[in-house]
């Protein structure tokens, strides 16, 4: 069972990821690697402020996440063993279901996703493709190397989910045209 703090980076990661791979609209163009409009303001936002205004922000943020998970799904069928694929967005069943209950529990909480996950708000509220690049590189960079699937990660996979989860983030750190389904292949999933 990983700790609240290990949950909240790793959803961190990937609400900034589906945030910023959104398509958007024309006055914020982001990376565009799913086709949704969900956390703007005259986008998905605008709808779910009439329909649930007290967790409006989380179920746009849930939304986009959940449009961001199937375009991995879709990218890691190519290979022959998706499942043995870890992804940002496919960390293995258990702590996938525990990041599904923490999203929950923050949800329910009260408070806006960029007060509630501290490291969210440290991204501009507006689109800034530089700063969203340097707020996901590490250093060093993962070294990769591309497949069907999209690009593996070479070497081991780092031991914790945490590590694992910015690791796979920082492949994205270099903003490519479409999104590249970062990897490792035949990680332990847990």
């Amino acid at each position: 069972m990983l700790a609240s703090a290990d949950l909240d980076e790793i959803l961190t990661l990937q609400l900034a990821v589906a945030w910023a791979g959104e398509r958007a609209d024309e006055d914020e163009r982001r990376l565009g690697w799913w086709t949704t409009d969900l956390v703007s303001k005259y986008g998905g936002l605008a709808l779910f402020e009439r329909l649930a205004p007290r967790t409006a922000v989380w179920a746009a943020y849930e939304i986009a996440r959940e449009a961001a998970r199937r375009v991995d799904a879709d990218k890691r069928a190519a290979d022959a063993s998706p499942d043995q694929l870890l992804s940002l967005f496919h960390l293995g069943f258990e702590i996938d279901e525990q990041l599904e209950d923490r999203l929950l529990e923050l949800k329910h909480a009260g408070a806006p996703p960029r007060a509630a996950l501290p490291r969210l708000a440290a991204l501009p509220g507006e689109w800034q493709r530089d700063a969203f690049s340097t707020w996901l590189a590490i250093k060093p960079a993962p070294k990769t190397v591309q497949e069907p699937s999209g690009l593996r990660l070479v070497g081991e996979a780092p031991p914790t989910a945490v590590a694992r989860a910015r690791a796979l983030s920082a492949v994205l750190a270099s903003l490519p045209d479409r999104y590249p389904c970062p990897h490792y292949r035949d990680a332990q999933l847990s």
